[in-house]
């Protein structure tokens, strides 16, 4: 398991971000000038040639980082180093926004979308991302959806499951994390929390099933929470249950 850092949200440098666990490598370049997704398409071309890098050498990418976006890079490097991979998805959130369907226009509520071929193109058609079909990827509680969002799901085949209940999946798996999936009773600062989620052990024991299948070829772990808030070190069973993917 190789450990990067990727200590932004969107595309705000945060040096200062508290990650749940020691990282091997930080990126974390000087951004060019252009609108959020052109700048967010530099961050993840260096994202995905090192996730390419340490896949194609047959370890485990854990990439960390200050949100969900950061996928497209980990999923377009998984793709170079020869890698279709399926999806798993926890979050609180749908993440299949679009710019005509966003009220906030919050850019962290797209990927998943992205990552199946739709929403803003720009970072995708940059790292050169291939979508990945509907019917591989898995979303897991998103229980805080747009009525935009619940009306693609319902017609998508996206297969969307409790915490209980993702059940067996293709492999490889890219196995992403959004730490809001978890009640935010018990986790404290978290920037988007989602009343009624499932406690932060029913998470850790579904992530630990995921890996125990096997074929995790990367993991995404998006920190999507308040700096100085404590979150970090209550992350701990969930980083050792995520650490067994290798």
């Amino acid at each position: 398991m190789t450990v990067i850092a990727v200590p932004f949200h969107l595309d705000e440098h945060l040096p200062g971000l508290e990650l749940p666990l020691a990282a091997d490598h930080t990126i974390a370049p000087d951004l060019p000038p252009g609108t959020p997704w052109e700048r967010m398409a530099a961050l993840y071309e260096e994202v995905a040639d090192e996730v390419a890098e340490q896949a194609g050498t047959g370890r485990v990418p854990v990439v960390v980082s200050g949100d969900c976006t950061t996928s497209l890079g980990v999923v377009a490097g998984l793709q170079r180093a020869g890698h279709d991979p399926h999806v798993v998805w926890f979050d609180a959130h749908g993440d299949v926004q679009t710019p005509q369907t966003s009220s906030s226009g919050y850019l962290g509520g797209f990927p998943l979308r992205q990552l199946v071929g739709g929403s803003d193109r720009t970072a995708p058609e940059r790292l050169g991302l291939r979508p990945v079909p509907e019917r591989d990827v898995v979303l897991v509680d998103a229980r805080d959806l747009d009525p935009p969002e619940a009306q693609y799901l319902a017609r998508s085949e996206i297969r969307r499951v409790p915490v209980d209940r993702v059940g067996d999946v293709g492999k490889p798996v890219y196995l992403h994390v959004d730490v809001d999936v978890t009640n935010p009773d018990d986790l404290p600062g978290l920037l988007f929390g989602a009343p009624g989620g499932p406690p932060l052990a029913a998470v850790t024991d579904a992530v630990r099933a995921v890996v125990a299948a096997g074929g995790v070829a990367a993991v995404g772990i998006a920190c999507t929470y308040r700096q100085g808030s404590g979150a970090a070190p209550r992350l701990a069973e969930l980083v050792e249950a995520l650490s067994a993917a290798q």
